[in-house]
Order: structure tokens, then sequence, then C-alpha cells
């Protein structure tokens, strides 16, 4: 969706060389509802469903400049591309050495972060769902969450609200962990590991909604499915486990740091997305 409107569309004719790979056999893939490329188009939030998408941004010889996860707004895309051909000229000085072009990728994401309009920061809230899902199975570990002493036992009971002051949003996720990969080659690019936030299943329902923009649920519930067929087996496993532990009246932190997805153990080769998505080759920007 993002791709083909604009401003996004004529940076990408103009700039970059695109390309795309299906992912949905990859083991850090996630799942979500399948529809056309004809079908209905909904907004969602910068960074929602990061296992689903990847956008990437390379250097001519598959260097990663940046990684986008899920879904971004073409305005805010925009930026980041921008941001991906400054990172491109670093990479290509013949004056800088090696270290000296690492320490520039690393100080220049953090300090896009404070770059960014309100605007895009506002886009970039993490889904209430995701939000959950991080503090229930990652509330120790995830680099996600800003102040976990914010997040209550009752928050993660059900009906339980998460305050949004609590985590990072998805820009600034994004950031701080493309700064710990400084200039690394596409074949090399940890994944896994990269979009590992949120639950592994995101659909929202594109072709099962109603003229008034509700969901049908009949209808989305026979809808066929895209990506790891083994997350909604997972996904499940995790449920039953949750709500033994609350019919046994366990402390629903014990949950905390228990992850249904697979750990990142290996490398990968050109990723994007199982619907369509650009892996891309910069150009001087």
């Amino acid at each position: 969706m993002s791709l083909s409107q604009e401003p996004a569309f004529s940076a990408l004719q103009e700039n970059f060389v695109c390309g795309v790979r299906d992912i949905s056999n990859e083991p850090y893939a996630g799942l979500s509802g399948r529809h056309e490329t004809s079908g209905n188009a909904v907004n969602t939030t910068n960074g929602a469903g990061p296992h689903n998408l990847q956008l990437f941004m390379l250097s001519a010889d598959g260097t990663v400049l940046e990684c986008l996860p899920g879904f971004w707004n073409p305005s805010d895309l925009v930026e980041e591309m921008k941001f991906a051909g400054q990172l491109n000229q670093v990479w290509l000085d013949p004056h800088l050495s090696s270290t000296q072009k690492t320490q520039d990728f690393r100080q220049m994401q953090i300090a896009h972060i404070q770059e960014h309009s309100p605007q895009m920061v506002r886009r970039s809230k993490m889904q209430g769902f995701d939000q959950k899902y991080e503090a229930e199975h990652r509330l120790n570990t995830s680099d996600t969450i800003a102040n976990r002493n914010m997040i209550t036992p009752n928050m993660l009971a059900p009906g339980g609200k998460l305050p949004q002051e609590a985590f990072k949003t998805c820009d600034e996720i994004m950031h701080e962990r493309m700064a710990s990969r400084p200039f690394v080659p596409i074949q090399r690019f940890d994944v896994a590991a990269y979009v590992e936030y949120g639950k592994p299943k995101y659909d929202k329902h594109e072709d099962a909604r109603n003229s008034d923009g509700s969901v049908n649920k009949e209808m989305a519930k026979a809808a066929p499915t895209m990506g790891n067929q083994d997350v909604l087996a997972q996904e499940r496993m995790q449920m039953r486990k949750k709500r033994r532990m609350q019919m046994d009246g366990s402390n629903s932190n014990d949950m905390n740091n228990v992850s249904s997805y697979p750990t990142n153990n290996y490398t990968h080769g050109y990723t994007t997305t199982s619907t369509g998505n650009a892996q891309n080759s910069v150009r001087n920007y």
C-alpha cells in the first residue's frame, strides 16, 4: 500500500532499483490473512506486522543501510529513504576508515530518532496487542519497553490496559536495533532477531470488511492465511497455557521471557515479504 502511494512511489522510481522476495516459508515469518492486490487496503501504524514484511534499503553491493520492519506511512518512508542515502554516502566515502564508518553509522542511527517529526512519532506507536504480547512474554528482556516499573500484574489480566508511556515507539526501536548492525551484508543480516517484537500473527482482515469499515467476523474466520503456518499452532498453545495458568491462579509474570517464536541462530539472504514488498538498492538520493 505505502509503496504505491505518493510521495513514496515517485521516490522509489527515481532513486531505487526495487525487487521482492517471498518469505512465507522462512522460520521467522509471521502469519496473516491472504488478500488480493485488488482487495481492500487499510491504514495501520508504522512498524506494525514486523514478522510479515520488511523493507530493506541496500547499497549497490548489498550492504544494509536501513531495514524498516512492517508497514510504514508513505511520508515517513520517504524520510527514511533520504536517511538511507546519507548512510550510503558514508559507506562509499573512500576517505573514511572502517572504524569511522561504523562509528558514524551508529551515531547517525541514534541521532535520527530525534529528527523524526511529532506526526511520525504518533504514527509509530506500537499496537496495543503487540505491547501486551511483549509485556506478557518478555517483560524483563524486551528492548521495546522503556519503563518496566510502569507495568503492573493487573495490567496483564484480561481487560487490563497498559500505559503507552511504558513502551518505545516503533521508529525508536527500529533505529536502536539498526545502530547495533552497522553496514551488515544482507546475507548476514539477522532478520529473525531484528523483527522479533509483537505477535507473530498480524491480520487487519482487509478483505473481510463491511461497507462501514467493520470486520465481518464470519468472513474473517473463513479467509485463507499466508505465511508460517506453525505460528497459528504456537499461538494456540500459548493461549491454552495462559488459560491454564489463570485457572490455577498463577502469577501472570511467570510467563515473562517465554517466547513461542524461534530464536535467531542463523543468517538469511535477501528478505522482503510474503505479499510483495521492495528489496532496494540505493543510488545517490
